[in-house]
This record gives C-alpha cells, structure tokens and sequence, in this order.
C-alpha cells in the first residue's frame, strides 16, 4: 500500500508542477524540483532547476494533460501543449527523487516550431 500512495503522490507533484507553470506562478512550480534538477528535451538541455524555469517563463506554454502514467518515482504525462500558438503532441517523462522533480525527459516532433 505504501508504494501505491508514493505513487499517487508522485502523480499530484507532476500535475501540481504543470497547473504553476499553466497559471504562470513559476514560484510555486519551482518548489515541486530539486535544485539539482535535469531537462533533456528535442530542442536542447538545461542543467539545475533554476536554468529550467527561466526559460519557462519566458516561454508561456500552456499544458492540456492527456493522459498520466505512473511507475513509482516515475511519471509519464502524454500533453498537448501550446507553443505560441502552435498546438503540439508530446510526452514528458519526470523522475522524482524524495517527492520532487530530479529529471524531465521530453518528446515532440518539432518541425512545427522550425
């Protein structure tokens, strides 16, 4: 049972994360990652969470979940997220380490954005 509520509690950080960075409240969106964090994602890679959120916002995206996938410390979310107006499909897989952000992989075809 204990694995099960971490789980569900790795799910509430993630989805947690993504409403701040929906409501632009980077503040709070910054308390849900290490500091030590790492971003690897199509267009490149940021190393420590504070890098990773001054891009956020300046970017303003906007999240529309899909769909959450849960595996212990690791969640999976397939999102549509709007880019400047430009409305795209992709997954983000987040590893927490004690109840925050560790990593965040990303996949989306960007041709898009190009």
């Amino acid at each position: 049972m204990e694995k099960i509520n971490q789980a569900s509690d790795n799910a509430k950080v993630v989805l947690s994360l993504i409403q701040a960075i929906n409501d632009e409240d980077f503040e709070t969106a910054r308390r849900f990652a290490q500091d030590e964090m790492t971003f690897d994602g199509v267009m490149g890679s940021r190393r420590g969470a504070d890098a990773y959120f001054d891009d956020m916002t300046k970017m303003k995206l906007k999240y529309d979940v899909q769909k959450v996938f849960v595996d212990q410390e690791d969640v999976c979310v397939w999102y549509n997220l709007d880019m400047g107006g430009k409305n795209i499909f992709g997954s983000a897989w987040y590893h927490l380490e004690n109840g925050k952000v560790s990593s965040l992989q990303v996949v989306f075809d960007p041709r898009p954005l190009l």
